[in-house]
């Protein structure tokens, strides 16, 4: 039987797709109403199907119609069949259903637990689950048979790929098995039996009715063939979208073999229907309306081998460049800011339509930001992954707590979290977890669990009010009493679904406050009813699902989370959207902003394939990576013929320089031959100079260095010796600390750190020197370690960091102390260590007291010797004769006049530092140079004229007013806004 010739049509580019097709459709039907609910309209997505619903009503006026039947062309399901099985009993109509995503990925990552070799967490077998899942997926879509994967690996090909081999056959052999013994299959193959049942039915028994397959490009086999039936129905048509059918013989001939050609994918579906270019008619009479622009964006696009073609270019000029604008930022911020503002302005036209298209996520969410300080909430296509959202948030936390067995940053992560409120007010729940935080949690890390937080607590000497700790012990009691459950089955491995329902009642626990149950409250939102959806199909992959090790429980988590999106349902804007190039086919919009158009976002660098090299891919029958950019490429090009186009660029994302996209360059390199190069950019200008003023101030006034005057009564009239170098370097971090009262806080769980490793050091020497004032014995060495191991104490045993490179260099410093030692103790004699001494001095404000405490004072033939175990850098002979590092020629003074406590009043002979590194050399012995006597005189003469100069009223605390002599570091230079005032150029304010 001759088949009748194949109905092929096409909608230009720059027509409204949807709008076309809806009065082509009316125009063959007539407009009997009846006559319109007989049509079947295949589309590539339910987007494009509800776009099409909205092309109908807008036809006619929002009055009542019927309309046809629409279906997206690769999700069609049993309902979407046309015949039942008493009509044509030949054709099987009873399909398999398909296997839940999530419950192959569990599957497959199960699999690749068990494989031989195989060592990977949990969370990595899931991945890899995930990317056997797409695999399989492409296998069907290509309808390719795996046995053909025996023959992609000859012997001159590296060994791992053998490997890779050998791992596939959990899709080769055993998953194949596994689908047998269920009523499901994968939903790609099920998508391929419904698309070639369809086919087959219609094929048989044609429909009386309309049938029209419009906006595809036959990615997709099976869907190719369907087509090709739809094509020759006696009522059936394939519309498709922007064939371009003015590109002479040549042209095309290189396009069908040019996979990154956005007509290939065309190219290569009129040739599965065998129809010629010249057989695919105009679905409805209308011209291209932007003729121009659609030449000028197919001359850019054109094949590299025939870009002689750009000689030649009759025929264009300025027209082609109408409602087509440029903008390359400086940033992504700036993009993202320049798109809000093109958005924003579209509202000012009612009925205008606007869209961002973007394969960049980033750019998306950071343009729905930049819309959300006008109060408008953007359509995104993409939604929120599950992960970043209150209650994915919120579930990581719960999860992480247990993991970490209460670590205090984990702790107190999920204390100030809004969902947790613990059957309180949650701004009660919160306010007691700050207060924990700052009488207990900051400084040096609590034992593990909620007893060591507790013995903390218990210990605690510091509270805002006296009832502060048994209000906080009620608290941390609660709040373990609900975690306990969790806390035992996180112990040691467990079954994932025993983790998860555990995980959730705490969870739901934690999540009620005082007048709402934890399950009302966690799942009520968005975001709550898509993680109840995961929850559910969750614990239902992971029935058979081994034990996993508690550790790996908040990784997975994450991972089969980060594969779920949160799409807001209500409140959002019906003009704006963000979509994603995919969603963004057959859309009708007024304005359209195609951004990120950078190389590798758009069009995207092909994703690694961990299974197969390209050779392999190519010789197994994959889609190349040229391939999927054709199907980018197709794209952007059928997105630039909308009625007004903006091209998006940033010359840095986070910081790094990138490459405009090829298609940019191409422009560019065709607009240069018709001289018309940079006038796209000229009209984005006005968006980047609006972009940037937006956030800029009327007026630009340098920030001033503060000069801060408090009254003398608030002055100190006590310092130590190394305050007193800081008041030299730096009066601010003076005024800050002594007069407003402000001290560092501690860090959270605080790591032993250089401080730390100081005073354990200088601990152990004073216990040394003490108990062996005199001669030194014999085991002086073992003895002086042995201190030191005591002197470390339990951070030898839970930081591996300390005993790996803190105590060999420990050791290397008592063995050069000891030899030191041993040559000084015949002639010089330990006085004192760790002593305090002070120093009482007279200004204008009154008596002012000086504090020391010496590290060691030793007594010699010519008299006292006064030293400072250094373990950083010490200071350098020039800071000591300029009055910047005054600490030993004050410690001198105070003991020359006997202000340090037990040591007579004497000459000092010598000012030493002792360099204790432990590096090579492993210590240092460093006399200061000059005259003891007169360095501490000039020291206490400084430092009383510091005293009189500070007790004028008048005398600022300036921060750092010699930047020669700056602290090294100082914990308030955020404060006194350094980087700021020091860029500006102003002077001091009060």
């Amino acid at each position: 039987m001759t088949l009748p010739p194949p109905k092929v049509y096409s909608i230009p580019s720059g027509a409204p797709f949807v709008d076309t097709l809806a009065a082509g459709i009316v125009a063959r039907v007539g407009e009997d109403p009846l006559a319109l609910a007989e049509v079947t309209v295949l589309l590539p997505t339910r987007r494009a199907c509800r776009s099409l619903q909205q092309a109908f009503l807008r036809r006619s006026g929002g009055q009542p119609m019927l309309l046809p039947r629409f279906s997206p062309l690769g999700e069609l399901d049993a309902g979407d069949l046309s015949l039942t099985e008493d009509e044509l009993p030949e054709v099987p109509l009873d399909l398999p259903g398909a296997i839940s995503a999530l419950n192959r990925q569990m599957t497959l990552a199960r699999l690749i637990l068990h494989a031989d070799g195989m060592a990977a967490t949990t969370a990595q077998a899931v991945r890899l689950g995930a990317d056997l899942g797409r695999l399989i997926d492409a296998v069907w879509t290509e309808r390719i048979a795996f046995d053909r994967l025996d023959s992609l690996v000859p012997a001159d090909y590296a060994e791992h790929w053998q490997t890779t081999l050998k791992f596939l056959t959990i899709v080769t052999e055993v998953w194949p098995a596994i689908l047998t013994s269920t009523t499901e299959t994968d939903p790609a193959h099920r998508r391929n039996l419904a698309l070639e049942t369809q086919a087959a039915l219609w094929r048989a028994v044609p429909p009386k009715g309309l049938v029209i397959a419009a906006g595809s490009t036959g990615s997709i086999a099976a869907a190719t063939d369907l087509l090709g039936v739809i094509a020759r129905l006696p009522n059936g048509a394939v519309v498709l979208p922007g064939l371009d059918q003015d590109a002479d013989d040549v042209l095309w001939d290189h396009i069908e073999v040019d996979e990154a050609h956005p007509q290939y994918g065309l190219s290569q579906l009129i040739r599965a229907l065998a129809v010629t270019r010249a057989e695919v008619a105009p679905w409805a009479e209308v011209p291209e309306p932007r003729g121009a622009r659609a030449r000028l964006i197919a001359e850019s696009l054109r094949p590299a081998a025939t870009t002689e073609g750009w000689r030649g270019l009759e025929g264009l000029d300025a027209t082609a460049l109408d409602g087509l604008t440029r903008i390359d930022a400086a940033t992504s911020e700036e993009e993202a800011q320049a798109i809000a503002l093109l958005m924003r302005h579209a509202l000012e036209t009612p009925t205008r339509t606007a869209a961002l298209i973007t394969p960049d996520r980033n750019l998306g969410r950071r343009v729905a930001m930049a819309l959300a300080r006008w109060g408008i909430l953007v359509n995104d296509s993409g939604g929120q992954p599950l992960a970043h959202t209150a209650v994915g948030t919120y579930l990581r936390m719960t999860a992480e707590l247990a993991a970490t067995r209460v670590h205090p940053l984990a702790l107190l992560a999920l204390a100030k979290h809004p969902m947790a409120a613990g059957g309180r007010d949650s701004a009660d729940f919160r306010a007691a977890a700050r207060a924990l935080e700052r009488v207990v949690l900051r400084g040096p890390r609590p034992a593990e669990g909620f007893a060591g937080v507790m013995s903390a607590l218990n210990s605690a000497k510091r509270f805002d009010h006296e009832d502060q700790q048994a209000i906080l012990r009620d608290w941390l009691d609660d709040l373990s009493r609900r975690a306990a459950p969790f806390l035992r089955v996180m112990e040691g491995e467990a079954p994932l679904a025993e983790l998860l329902r555990a995980h959730i009642d705490f969870a739901e626990s934690l999540a009620a406050d005082h007048d709402t149950e934890g399950p009302k409250r966690l799942w009520r939102q968005d975001d709550g009813e898509e993680a109840a959806r995961f929850v559910h199909d969750l614990l239902d992959a992971a029935e058979d699902f081994p034990s996993i090790p508690a550790t790996e429980y908040p990784a997975l988590l994450d991972a089969l989370m980060s594969a779920r999106a949160v799409r807001p349902r209500f409140g959002l804007h019906p003009r704006l959207f963000i979509l994603g190039p995919m969603e963004a086919r057959l859309q009708h919009l007024d304005l359209t902003i195609l951004g990120g158009l950078n190389e590798g976002t758009w069009p995207p660098n092909p994703s690694a394939d961990p299974w197969m090299s390209r050779p392999m891919r190519r010789d197994f029958g994959l889609p190349s990576p040229e391939r999927l950019v054709g199907m980018s490429a197709h794209d952007f090009a059928h997105a630039c013929g909308a009625p007004e186009v903006v091209l998006t660029r940033a010359a840095r994302v986070e910081g790094t320089p990138t490459v405009p996209s090829r298609w940019l360059l191409r422009l560019e390199t065709v607009l240069k031959a018709l001289n018309l190069d940079g006038r796209i950019e000229e009209r984005g200008a006005c968006w980047l100079a609006w972009a940037q003023r937006l956030d800029e101030p009327d007026q630009v006034r340098p920030v001033l260095a503060p000069e801060p005057r408090p009254p003398l009564a608030a002055r100190p009239r006590k310092l130590s010796v190394t305050a007193v170098e800081t008041w030299m370097r730096d009066p601010y971090a003076i005024y800050a600390r002594y007069v407003l009262g402000l001290g560092k806080l501690d860090p959270i769980a605080a790591d032993p750190g250089a401080s730390d490793r100081g005073q354990i050091i200088h601990a152990t020497l004073d216990a040394f020197v003490r108990e062996f004032p005199d001669a030194l014995p014999p085991d002086a060495l073992p003895r002086l370690l042995e201190l030191g191991r005591a002197a470390f104490g339990p951070l030898l045993r839970t930081h591996p960091d300390v005993w790996a490179f803190w105590w060999p260099r420990f050791e290397r410093v008592a063995e050069w102390f000891v030899t030191l030692e041993r040559g000084r103790r015949p002639r010089l004699r330990p006085l004192a260590t760790e002593v305090t001494g002070t120093l009482t001095l007279y200004g204008p404000g009154g008596p002012f007291t000086l504090t020391a405490k010496a590290d060691r004072i030793d007594k010699g033939p010519e008299g006292l010797v006064v030293i400072d175990y250094k373990t950083g850098t010490p200071p350098s002979t020039r800071e000591i004769e300029l009055g910047f590092a005054p600490q030993l020629p004050l410690e001198a003074a105070i003991a020359e006049a006997g202000g340090f406590n037990g040591i007579d009043q004497g000459a000092v002979a010598e000012l030493a530092f002792w360099r204790l590194a432990g590096g090579d050399p492993a210590g240092e012995e460093k006399p200061v140079k000059g005259d003891p006597a007169t360095l501490a005189a000039e020291a206490r003469a400084g430092l009383e004229a510091l005293i009189r100069q500070f007790d004028d009223p008048a005398t600022p605390y300036r921060s750092c007013p010699r930047p020669a002599m700056a602290p090294r570091y100082t914990d308030y230079a955020h404060l006194a806004r350094i980087q700021e005032w020091s860029a500006g150029g102003g002077e001091g304010e009060s």
